[in-house]
């Protein structure tokens, strides 16, 4: 009777399965479409991110970040998935690529390396930033890039790029001690490692490239942002690599690792969003700031990196600490989903958009909870990715237009109506179901072998 039952579970568990997979699936199948209908730009090369529900562009000023992002998903889909291994997914990947290596970058900021935050239709500088985030998603790009394209150099200079006399050199990291570093000058070498020896660089050593003043009153600050981002390009830059420049990167990614796990803090029961240098708590508002999707995002790397390294250590910090403190603190049992931001004391926090549901912490949400779910056949984590997923399919996803809204009010209504923005593009959305679809095929193919 016991082996009916366990046999009769394990059957729906499947069907179950199935059935999320064949919704993931169809669902990146109509939001490559949606982008792929009315983000090229064929005049000035790049995309359009600012789109309304039905397709509509409402700005034409485009975004480094998400112009890398969009580069960098074209090309993972192309050259991971045989059904998006396309001419036209590729072409549109190259000249978002040519674009971000032609104007994103601007030699007059103080730093060869420093890129700009937003751009004109035609590649003219309009905003930068003084944060890492645009030089780290040009890094993802390039990279990507490089990899389908068998362009593994991604030299500075082509036709109409920046002259190679204003970028003599990029900045080469040698790792002496774990905390110490020496700074050479040379030529040459991949894009996208010397954009990410220059990160570390600014994280590590020296951030005044980045053009943020030391100011009288302003105490260092850990940003769990800047770790888990840098832990993602560690993880980019190595995958199915060997050798030396290997080695050097996860040496970096160890360092990430310590300093994200710096953020669980009040014995274990909270994850703050920033803390001191030393890894302490924060006075005011801000030390007590959480953002439940960060958290959880943060979780899925470190499980990812914790089962690459073999560490059971990390894999079950970032389940139980990374994973479930945001859920069970971030989950709005009354009208479901996730809240934007949380005060860990229960302060309403100063963020005007903290009680919205964004579509991004459920995307993250969904990652973690299938990937742990997929290493531990645990059920709860299971119940945690259904729950997620009822209500993520049910107020995100546009089956009218396609695409997902981004914005929802507290209780659930759509509150920006618009497909994409300045911050909203081809990324959260297409990553979450296609690493959703691959973890899933995993799960159902060990199970029918």
């Amino acid at each position: 009777m016991i082996d009916s039952v366990l046999f009769l579970e394990g059957a729906m568990s499947v069907e179950k399965l199935q059935r999320y997979r064949e919704q993931m699936r169809t669902e990146l199948d109509k939001v490559v479409e949606f982008w792929q209908k009315y983000s090229h730009d064929t005049q000035y090369g790049g995309f359009f991110t600012c789109i309304g529900k039905d397709g509509k562009i409402y700005d034409e000023l485009k975004y480094v970040w998400l112009q890398g992002r969009q580069v960098w998903m074209y090309c993972r889909l192309y050259r991971t998935m045989e059904r998006f291994n396309k001419p036209e997914i590729l072409e549109a990947a190259k000249s978002g690529g040519a674009f971000l290596r032609r104007f994103a970058r601007i030699p007059n900021s103080g730093s060869p390396w420093k890129c700009a935050f937003c751009l004109t239709r035609d590649g003219k500088a309009l905003k930068v930033q003084r944060t890492i985030f645009s030089e780290c998603f040009y890094v993802m790009a390039m990279d990507e890039l490089a990899r389908v394209t068998g362009d593994k150099d991604m030299q500075v200079k082509q036709p109409g790029a920046l002259n190679t006399s204003t970028i003599k050199f990029s900045v080469k990291i040698i790792f002496l001690q774990p905390h110490h570093f020496a700074v050479y000058q040379h030529s040459g070498g991949a894009e996208a490692a010397q954009m990410m020896d220059q990160l570390v660089h600014w994280v590590r050593v020296d951030p005044s490239g980045l053009g943020k003043p030391q100011l009288s009153g302003d105490t260092p600050v850990c940003s769990m942002a800047v770790p888990m981002m840098l832990l993602c390009l560690v993880q980019q830059l190595t995958e199915a690599r060997s050798g030396e420049e290997v080695d050097k990167y996860r040496e970096v990614g160890g360092w990430c690792v310590k300093q994200i796990l710096q953020h669980l803090q009040r014995g274990g029961t909270a994850i703050l969003e920033s803390v001191s240098s030393e890894g302490k708590e924060l006075p005011g508002c801000a030390g007590r700031l959480q953002n439940p999707g960060h958290a959880l995002e943060a979780g899925w790397f470190l499980l990812q990196y914790g089962l690459e390294n073999g560490d059971q250590e990390l894999q079950r910090t970032a389940v139980d600490k990374f994973m479930e403190i945001p859920f069970l603190t971030g989950w709005d049992k009354e009208h479901g989903g996730l809240l934007y931001f949380l005060d860990v004391d229960g302060y309403c926090p100063t963020q005007l958009e903290w009680s919205m549901k964004l579509w991004w912490p459920h995307c993250e949400a969904l990652i973690a909870y299938l990937m742990a779910y997929s290493h531990t056949k645990e059920p709860a984590l299971l119940e945690r990715f259904s729950q997620v997923y009822d209500y993520t399919f049910s107020h995100f996803s546009d089956a009218e237009n396609g695409e997902w809204f981004g914005y929802l009010t507290q209780q659930g209504k759509v509150t920006l109506d618009f497909k994409g923005g300045p911050f909203k593009g081809f990324f959260h959305v297409p990553r979450c179901l296609y690493m959703c679809e691959k973890i899933l095929d995993s799960i159902l193919n060990k199970q029918e072998s």
